[in-house]
């Protein structure tokens, strides 16, 4: 698997021919929907398959996977434009193999109301979801917003384990502070919020509980480890897995990696995987920055390796993009979110030249555009597949678990392209 970023004069057809591929495979594996206009500083994801086979007349995919001893699923997950359609059609191409390396755990979040169509293109490269859809109150009351049911059954048939997400966020990412601790701060609550839990996840069908924490720092931690420890007894009784989502709020001030320097051993010796993943809503309060930092991952990673064993961390990756307005003035300034096809297309839109920050190996580029008559200034900072092959490469040096998304509701063909053409992906449930 090979990374191109796009130069002057460069066409999708000669990239096509340089690499010795198809024009319809680098269209699919990189989900271009405009081949005419490449952006400069564009990556595409150049992925060559180990064995490809032509589709004959009479053919069907349990014939096609059965001669090959592989399962529908990775057939699925080496061709997902099958999910989109019934039939196969003699002639076309159809990856069978990769030559992968290894074996990866992929975590995805996701909302209830995702498009179905993008649920099912995206679960064949998932070992677990999780389903955002439950909010913490203080009172140890669990709101429940939307029918996630489909979503579930669909999961199961796709042999992806569904995770029950619990957060003291609202669905559209609202914090509380507040209730936060009043739930670590009263055992009573901290009762019915188990009974709860307990109740929904055997109502719904879920094998786990994801506990998002938010907040976690020094000061409260003796709280948050009281907390969890007797949610995760009561559950881990009951046969169900515990994993926890713990934000890394990891910040630079004045050239230095800051981060709270927290004892993690009690998660090492109680969750099955614990996902070190920043959720990434839209907010004017953040300055312009990279939507990640490998460097600032990296040293977080050498500090928690202390505590918690690889084989139980999942770094998480946000693979979206924010377009703020300069000068910035925090709760003025405009930021609009973009998902990495809408950064590329706004780049091509306003003719500007994608850059790339090597240290904190993501791309980014400027702009200026007229409001009200004046010129106003932006900047876009967001993930392209440069950003996640990096998070696979720190995976690899450090022996990692695997990779968690946030989130899974747009589909994103360059990330998986990655993944699948890398690794084999882990199934904990029955293909």
């Amino acid at each position: 698997m090979l990374i191109h970023v796009v130069q002057q004069g460069e066409t999708i057809e000669t990239i096509a021919n340089y690499y010795g591929i198809s024009v319809m495979r680098l269209i699919s594996d990189n989900g271009l929907k405009r081949t005419e206009n490449l952006v400069i500083g564009q990556s595409l994801v150049i992925a060559r398959p180990e064995v490809t086979y032509t589709v004959k007349a009479g053919d069907n995919l349990a014939d096609i996977a059965e001669a090959h001893n592989i399962t529908i699923m990775q057939l699925y997950r080496n061709n997902p434009f099958l999910s989109e359609r019934e039939s196969i059609y003699a002639g076309e191409t159809i990856v069978i193999k990769y030559n992968t390396n290894g074996m990866i755990t992929t975590h995805g979040n996701t909302v209830p109301f995702i498009d179905m169509n993008i649920l099912k293109k995206t679960l064949p490269y998932l070992t677990y979801l999780s389903i955002l859809n439950f909010t913490a109150t203080d009172k140890g009351e669990i709101i429940t917003y939307y029918d996630e049911a489909e979503t579930i059954q669909t999961a199961k048939e796709y042999g992806v384990m569904p995770l029950m997400l619990v957060t003291t966020l609202s669905i559209k990412g609202e914090a509380n502070v507040g209730i936060a601790y009043d739930i670590l701060i009263n055992e009573e609550f901290q009762n019915i919020q188990i009974e709860n839990l307990l109740y929904l996840l055997e109502a719904k069908g879920y094998y786990g509980v994801n506990l998002s924490f938010e907040y976690i720092n020094i000061s409260n931690m003796r709280l948050y480890e009281n907390y969890f420890n007797k949610i995760a007894t009561s559950l881990s009784e009951k046969g169900y897995l515990i994993f926890a989502t713990i934000g890394t709020n990891i910040m630079e001030v004045n050239g230095e990696i800051n981060f709270e320097r927290i004892d993690y051993s009690l998660y090492n010796e109680v969750v099955h995987n614990v996902i070190f993943m920043d959720f990434k809503w839209a907010t004017n309060i953040t300055p312009p920055s990279p939507i990640i930092s490998i460097s600032n991952i990296e040293a977080f990673l050498n500090y928690v390796g202390t505590f918690i064993s690889s084989e139980k961390q999942i770094i998480g990756i946000a693979t979206v993009g924010y377009d703020w307005e300069l000068p910035f003035s925090a709760g003025i300034s405009s930021i609009y979110f973009l998902t990495q096809e809408n950064a590329v297309d706004l780049a091509r839109n306003v003719g500007a030249t994608i850059q790339f920050d090597e240290i904190s190996k993501t791309p980014y580029f400027n702009y200026t555009m007229k409001r009200a008559g004046k010129e106003v200034a932006h900047i876009v900072w967001f993930v392209d597949a440069r950003s996640e092959n990096a998070i696979l490469n720190l995976i690899i040096q450090n022996q990692l678990n695997g990779i968690g998304i946030w989130n899974i509701t747009v589909f994103n063909p360059q990330l998986w392209v990655i993944i699948n053409s890398q690794f084999e992906i882990e199934k904990v449930l029955m293909e």
